[in-house]
């Protein structure tokens, strides 16, 4: 089955659950879902206390972001001040946005491998304690490993749409979309959130890509109020980390004038900008990495089994398959990293130092 396959397949997936969102009184207001996402943190919080792992896990997936940033940010550095500038003043595209495209584009797919990895064993982890089996990270790799190619695929989409929209939502110049356009784009991406969140859990316990998104449709429909009360309240509390980051990062710079000169032209301070900037914004991923997101996975394998439970069918851990399984998926990640690499170390010898120039 090809990405792009896979990538239709999930947009129709969106659309349905869309429908089912839209629908007037559906959405529950942003109390409602705080107070249902605190409901589910004292299990979560004794989950994760039990499973010591959870927390290794977790610190792995915060740093994992922050490397794919900081990496991401060097890109940034490597474009002339005078492309800025000029980009600053035309509206045409210029090879070093094609770049930038690419270039971030394959970060956060490299990002997206170990994101899936230690999100699954998090989601096994969690399975294995309600079976009464013992969870070690030994254990929740061995039954990870071999659903690495869906566990990444799905997660450089999600990855993937989850940036585009962050930057979609940023202020901008000459922004002349409306208001009914702004919240037609929160109302797609609410759905396609809602939409996936029965995939992590299927994936671990052996469904496939299409079938895993079926099964998460059908999750929805079946514990409608669950998924959005949680949903509600993970979005909820993730916007007000937001807002506060953006706040947070005018005071940052206040305090630390020295970093960079907002008197001095745009082009010339960008790439301090975005590094320094990074501070504050890796320090608001690491709460949502260390507190909320564990929780909000945690809970969605509960809702996940909870279903599984009214549907009769036995909640099964896939045993794991003899042989090297996964090692093809842990080749390829490895193959982009060091693809990345290579671009960085050797920027000038493979010509992209001169196209960034143009």
């Amino acid at each position: 089955m090809g990405i792009k396959t896979y990538y239709d397949e999930m947009n129709t997936v969106r659309a349905e659950v869309f429908a089912i969102t839209g629908q007037e009184g559906a959405r529950p207001g942003l109390g409602e879902g705080l107070a249902g996402f605190w409901a589910r943190t004292k299990f979560a919080a004794r989950l994760m206390f039990l499973e010591k792992e959870l927390l290794t896990f977790a610190l792995l997936q915060w740093a994992c972001i922050a490397a794919g940033y900081y990496l991401w940010v060097q890109m940034i550095g490597w474009i002339p001040e005078e492309v800025w500038a000029q980009a600053g003043k035309s509206d045409k595209n210029h090879a070093a946005d094609l770049i930038l495209f690419l270039w971030s584009f394959v970060v956060v797919g490299a990002v997206a491998f170990p994101l899936g990895l230690l999100s699954g064993c998090m989601g096994a982890a969690h399975f294995l304690n309600r079976q009464g089996k013992e969870s070690t990270i030994d254990g929740c790799l061995k039954i990870v490993l071999p659903r690495a190619w869906p566990l990444w695929l799905f997660h450089w989409i999600d990855g993937w749409w989850t940036v585009r929209r962050i930057l979609d939502r940023l202020p901008k110049k000459n922004d002349r979309r409306t208001v009914a356009q702004k919240a037609f784009s929160e109302a797609i991406y609410y759905a396609w959130k809602v939409a996936t969140i029965g995939i992590l859990p299927a994936l671990v316990t052996g469904r496939g890509l299409i079938d895993s998104g079926k099964r998460s449709v059908d999750l929805v429909r079946v514990k409608l109020k669950d998924v959005l009360i949680l949903r509600a309240g993970y979005s909820g509390l993730c916007w007000i980390i937001g807002v506060g980051t953006y706040i947070g990062t005018i005071f940052f710079f206040i305090a630390f004038p020295e970093l960079v000169n907002f008197k001095a032209p745009v082009e010339r301070e960008i790439f301090k900008f975005y590094f320094w900037a990074g501070v504050p914004l890796v320090a608001a991923v690491g709460v949502i990495m260390l507190f909320l997101r564990p929780i909000y996975i945690l809970s969605a394998c509960d809702i996940y089994a909870d279903y599984v439970a009214e549907k009769q069918e036995n909640l099964m851990l896939p045993p794991p398959p003899p042989g090297a399984r996964g090692r093809s998926a842990v080749a390829a990640a490895v193959i982009v990293c060091l693809a990345l690499a290579a671009v960085a170390l050797f920027r000038d010898e493979l010509g992209l130092t001169r196209l960034l120039s143009q």
